[in-house]
């Protein structure tokens, strides 16, 4: 690949060209206000390019062209990048520079008339919506604030008045930027909005690319997509190899080699080749769309120690109210009251536990975890029996052939297994896939075969030379096409009392080979079990439908505490329901189908990455990326979350408590007061956007 540095109004990299295509990497003229749609019709009719496509989150442009690139690239170089508007739902700063303007001009007034008016001028919307809170919502933190400003005023106390108005607006401008900043973190993981894709249409025998709106994308519609282009479906690669950015979807920051038969998610990105993509989830269906959906519902959830310290926060008001007439008592004086009035319990409480929420949500997208919503975060906290279906969870769920035997003269092995693969080498399922991938590995010849017919739960039925080819289940082969398995009873049974997965393959209705297959356990699966118990967690469970010796085998490997073993997907959730009823809080791990309803019934259900639509739609948290030790992250990042909302409530209480009673006592002034109230509320904002550490490793 070659690279030129271009430099002019904008700097440009060619990052790469082929005969009528090129695609440009724009990193500081490309960002998330860019207007797309603006810049892509500018450069399509100022220039020659046939089409253009811009990525704004790839920073790239990829364009077509008859003739040359040159002039296109100095349009590029040279062009003005428009941008949307600016989010008007920003917190805004003209209070603080009203208030500022007020206190800095005040001092220097002789005339108190004026005095007063530019002070009123300045602090009438707080005073405003005080009263607005009085009168609807009865007395509030804002109420007190209000009356702060409007007592300190009374007195004359332009200093104080001022200077408190200008703290208080300073410290919601804060507030507003802290929440609305959590609130931008978590939706970055929303992914911006594919609105059209390439798609492959045959017409009149000819092949071309048609460019359709998502909402109209059907299932089976074979989409294409380019280097710097935005995948915009869920679906298998049938065509093609690529370097897939996922980042915004795994927190993978390397690049993932994908080729035919790789699953692509989208919301991800192409960062080199070009690929054609067999659409299996399209518009709403997609993980993308299901992704926003499920932030959407985190951004307004509330926990229940977050719905708690709201209740406190409206409860401790009357506090502060009693400590103000208590302070008049023993201090004679409206200035001890207006001191006490500056400061209160709400704010801090209110606003730093929904906070330290999203911004743990946030961190934990950015690590491939996605958590919907606060209250998961509090119940997995808790959790201390982790319950883990084996297949696909504890182990990869991906098959790999281990032993082919060949029953018939004729078929060798070698045979058997490129037979199969020929004949499994167009569908996508797991078994499907092991044979192909297996087959490719030991050099893989096509056998030429008439149609094949896939018969769902069964296998697959074609025919070759005129002969009847039959794959699939035993129960196929010898219950549907009498095909006898009597001579080979003791092998096929041993092989299964070893915990192989086994593929049948019969011909002229007889049993020609087995190809023996099995799942292996994850590499990290073991460390993951062991930073669970270093995180408290007191029991694990593994559930299996394999036979009781190898499902032991495997609880014995990773030193887990209990096993169920020859599980009926029934069984699932009523075993959950046991370990409840013992008292234990259970976090369930999941991937199929049949998983489900015990994502359901644990107190906390969590989905793998590769798991069927269902199960990550049931479950409290998906995991965006195949890493088993994701669990423990989540776990980790849940415990450290409550330690740090229990930390905050505790300052919160213990510094406002300490400031109401110096307040009270007359050894604080309102400004002071102010400064340490707010200051406090500030300062437990920011720890709790900061958020908290986990080891991604």
């Amino acid at each position: 690949m070659s690279k030129l540095n271009l430099t002019h109004k904008n700097k440009v990299t060619l990052a790469h060209k082929s005969k009528n295509r090129a695609r440009f990497i724009c990193c500081e003229s490309l960002n998330a206000r860019s207007d797309v749609s603006a810049i892509e019709a500018a450069i399509s009719e100022r220039t020659d390019a046939r089409s253009v496509r811009v990525n704004k989150y790839a920073k790239s442009i990829v364009v077509e062209f008859d003739k040359s690139y040159e002039k296109i690239l100095d349009f590029i170089k040279s062009y003005d990048f428009p941008t949307k508007p600016k989010d008007e739902s920003l917190p805004g700063k003209a209070n603080i520079y009203k208030a500022a303007a007020a206190l800095g001009v005040t001092p220097f007034m002789s005339n108190k008339t004026l005095k007063s008016a530019v002070t009123l001028y300045a602090t009438a919307p707080n005073l405003i919506e005080g009263a607005q809170e009085l009168r609807y919502d009865g007395i509030t933190s804002k109420v007190l604030e209000a009356t702060a400003i409007g007592t300190s005023l009374a007195m004359g106390d332009h200093l104080a008045a001022n200077s408190t108005n200008l703290m208080i607006n300073i410290g919601e401008y804060m507030e507003e930027s802290a929440s609305h900043r959590s609130d931008d973190l978590i939706k970055e993981l929303a992914k911006p909005n594919i609105e059209e894709v390439w798609v492959e249409r045959n017409l009149n025998g000819e092949k071309t690319l048609e460019k359709v709106k998502t909402e109209n994308l059907k299932k089976g519609d074979i989409v294409v997509v380019g280097a710097g282009e935005t995948i915009g479906v869920d679906g298998y690669i049938v065509e093609g190899n690529a370097d897939v950015n996922q980042v915004s979807m795994t927190g993978e920051a390397e690049p993932v080699a994908k080729a035919r038969g790789d699953r692509v998610i989208s919301g991800t990105v192409v960062d080199e080749g070009r690929i054609k993509i067999w659409a299996e989830n399209v518009g709403s269906d997609t993980a993308t769309a299901r992704i926003k959906e499920y932030i959407q519902t985190s951004l307004n959830e509330k926990s229940a120690i977050g719905v708690k310290a709201l209740k406190l926060a409206d409860k401790l008001v009357p506090v502060t109210l009693s400590l103000a007439g208590l302070s008049y008592v023993i201090n004679k004086n409206m200035n001890s009251v207006a001191s006490v009035l500056q400061a209160d319990y709400s704010c801090a409480l209110k606003l730093a536990t929904p906070v330290a929420f999203k911004s743990s949500i946030s961190k934990a997208g950015r690590n491939g975890i996605l958590i919907k919503g606060a209250k998961a975060i509090e119940a997995l906290s808790s959790v201390d029996t982790f319950v883990f279906d084996k297949t696909g969870t504890l182990t990869h769920g991906r098959l790999s052939v281990v032993e082919i035997y060949s029953f018939k003269d004729g078929f060798s092995e070698a045979d058997i297994l490129n037979l199969t693969a020929s004949a499994e080498e167009h569908y996508f399922h797991p078994v499907a896939e092991a044979i192909v991938e297996a087959a490719n590995k030991r050099g893989f010849s096509h056998i030429h075969h008439d149609e094949v017919e896939f018969i769902v739960a069964h296998g697959v039925k074609t025919a070759m030379h005129g002969k009847e080819v039959v794959i699939g289940s035993r129960h196929f082969l010898e219950d549907d096409e009498m095909i006898s398995f009597k001579a080979h009873e003791a092998l096929i049974n041993k092989a299964l009392q070893s915990g192989l997965t086994l593929l049948y393959v019969g011909y002229d209705k007889e049993l020609v080979g087995v190809i023996a297959m099995k799942d292996d356990m994850r590499a990290n699966a073991k460390d993951m079990v062991a930073k669970l118990r270093n995180l408290g967690v007191k029991e694990i469970v593994m559930l299996s439908g394999d036979i009781k010796s190898k499902a032991e085998e495997v609880a014995r490997e990773l030193g887990l505490d209990r096993v169920y073993a020859e599980c009926l997907p029934t069984d699932k959730a009523a075993i959950i329901e046991e370990l409840k009823s013992e008292g234990k809080k259970v976090a369930f791990v999941g991937d199929g189908i049949n998983d489900a309803p015990s994502l359901t019934k644990a107190n906390v259900g969590i989905s793998m990455h590769k798991g069927a639509d269902i199960a990550k739609a049931t479950a409290d948290i998906s995991l965006l990326k195949d890493d088993i030790m994701s669990v423990a992250l989540a776990k980790e990042l849940a415990n450290k979350t409550m330690r740090l909302i229990s930390s905050n409530f505790r300052s919160t209480v213990g510094v406002n408590t300490a400031i109401l009673s110096a307040a009270t006592l007359g050894m604080l002034n309102p400004i002071a007061t102010a400064m340490l109230h707010n200051g406090t509320t500030i300062w437990l904002l920011l720890n709790s956007m900061k958020g908290v550490k986990i080891k991604s490793k």
